[in-house]
């Protein structure tokens, strides 16, 4: 069935590329970047395949099991178009590739000098054999620094301005973990594909390892009333545990305060909140929001912006602001 699966794609893969990608490649003088290009079209592939699962499995739980009713069915949309936008444009993918040739000839040189660049797959013998484990020692490494990555979103201001818009969202969807301000999402993708070279991910694992990861916190974001029960939610990241993270005035503040901070940063596994202290086990289902977006004397009624320019720009405003207010 999955060999079936995977020739159906390649098939599919080939046939958008003749069609439709290689014309246009010569037509504008880009023969060049023909492999490239054939590499866009999987991406593309496998990011449509992505939403085309999540409408089929998770926009159904969400009318059977849902949190709360969507009262603003606008902002959904809006979620819907970062969904889009991150899955078919493949940002993340692009930096990798845009990465990988210059880490290549940084590695060349190291060569050259007699110096090995550190791989983690070396460090254990015959893991290569085992594609399955390859895969998820990569997945479990690559979280371990998504996690620190989120902590840092919560603790430096001028990073919580950008972030913020992630959590401004009230009406918390399935499509609500591309909610990111697109800077954020720029300077996160950096981070994290060099982390990938750094230790060694293959381009084709990179891809895959991708697709599981947002995959994952589709359903972390989704409005379901899910959880995995006491030992599976210490393990990966659910819904409610998630949710909790999102919860107005707790999860991305230090205890209520109003300071920066928070609980439960793991990306997809929480056993990472477990051994830093930094899990909340709550059994409810809470709002979402941050609580400045509440009406006074709760908050200010702070407007994180209704359309997508108005997000990017607001947010743009907020770690500007934060930058300003660091350097008196």
């Amino acid at each position: 069935m999955i060999d079936h699966l995977i020739t159906l794609f390649s098939v599919v893969q080939a046939w958008l590329f003749q069609v439709a990608v290689q014309p246009l490649m010569f037509h504008f003088g880009f023969s060049e970047y023909l492999e490239d290009a054939f590499d866009g079209v999987e991406w593309f592939l496998i990011g449509l395949c992505e939403l085309v699962i999540l409408f089929v499995i998770l926009r159904p739980l969400e009318s059977m099991i849902p949190v709360h009713p969507i009262t603003d069915r606008r902002a959904r949309w809006i979620d819907f178009l970062y969904t889009v936008i991150q899955r078919l444009g493949a940002f993340s993918i692009l930096i990798f590739f845009l990465i990988d040739p210059l880490v290549a000839q940084v590695t060349e040189w190291f060569h050259l000098e007699g110096i090995h660049p550190f791989n983690l797959e070396n460090l254990w013998s015959g893991i290569t054999d085992r594609p399955l484990i390859t895969f998820m020692v990569y997945l479990v490494v690559l979280d371990f620094f998504d996690y620190w990555y989120h902590r840092a979103q919560h603790g430096f201001s001028w990073l919580w301005g950008l972030h913020s818009l992630h959590h401004s969202q009230q009406n918390m969807n399935l499509w609500s973990d591309d909610r990111n301000h697109l800077l954020d999402d720029l300077i996160r993708d950096i981070f994290m594909a060099l982390i990938a070279i750094a230790i060694g991910v293959e381009p084709s694992q990179y891809v895959l390892l991708v697709a599981a990861s947002r995959m994952l916190q589709s359903l972390q974001h989704a409005n379901v009333r899910i959880h995995f029960g006491k030992l599976g939610d210490a393990v990966v990241v659910s819904p409610r545990y998630h949710r909790w993270h999102h919860a107005v005035g707790i999860g991305h503040e230090s205890k209520g305060k109003g300071t920066l901070g928070g609980h439960n940063f793991g990306v997809l596994f929480s056993f990472w909140d477990v051994l830093f202290r930094t899990a909340f086990f709550g059994k409810t289902f809470e709002r979402t929001g941050i609580r400045d977006q509440l009406p006074a004397p709760f908050g200010s009624e702070r407007n994180y912006g209704s359309s997508f320019w108005e997000q990017q720009w607001l947010g743009l405003k907020r770690m500007v602001a934060s930058v300003r207010k660091a350097r008196r």
